[in-house]
């Protein structure tokens, strides 16, 4: 079974492509106008975007790495955000950065740092304790 075939079989695995920033001129924007929250693995860039729903990008830089490693980190922050993406308010365009650290770091770090920014950057929508991923920690 090839890999589309996969993707199909699940559902897809990745971001939904509506939900994906993809313009280069909005990626620009975001982070230079947008909102910084930094955190040992990532920098999530924040801005609104007066749409119905938010949006992400991820990008990668050639620090981290040649493309193999590069893709890996692009997948597991994809995937980390794409399991949480029913918790995020819409209306917000979010640019994550990778730092080189996110190299190495586990899942569950990854998967934690990615709630800890989006909390921080207040686009969560507010959800009982009882809807939250396992690992979620309560406000700070």
């Amino acid at each position: 079974m090839g890999l589309l075939q996969v993707n199909l079989v699940l559902g897809g695995v990745y971001v939904k492509r509506r939900h994906r920033l993809t313009d280069k001129e909005r990626f620009r924007l975001v982070r230079e106008t947008g909102v910084s929250y930094t955190h040992p693995l990532f920098v999530l860039c924040v801005l609104a975007n007066e749409q119905p729903i938010s949006r992400c990008g991820i990008t990668v830089s050639r620090r981290l790495g040649k493309a193999v490693e590069r893709n890996r980190v692009r997948r597991r922050i994809s995937e980390a955000v794409r399991l949480i993406w029913d918790l995020v308010a819409p209306g917000w365009d979010m640019v994550w950065i990778a730092r080189p650290a996110s190299k190495s770091a586990e899942f569950a770090e990854i998967q934690e740092g990615c709630i800890r920014l989006l909390r921080r950057a207040r686009v969560l929508k507010s959800a009982p304790p009882s809807e939250m991923p396992i690992g979620m920690v309560q406000d700070e």
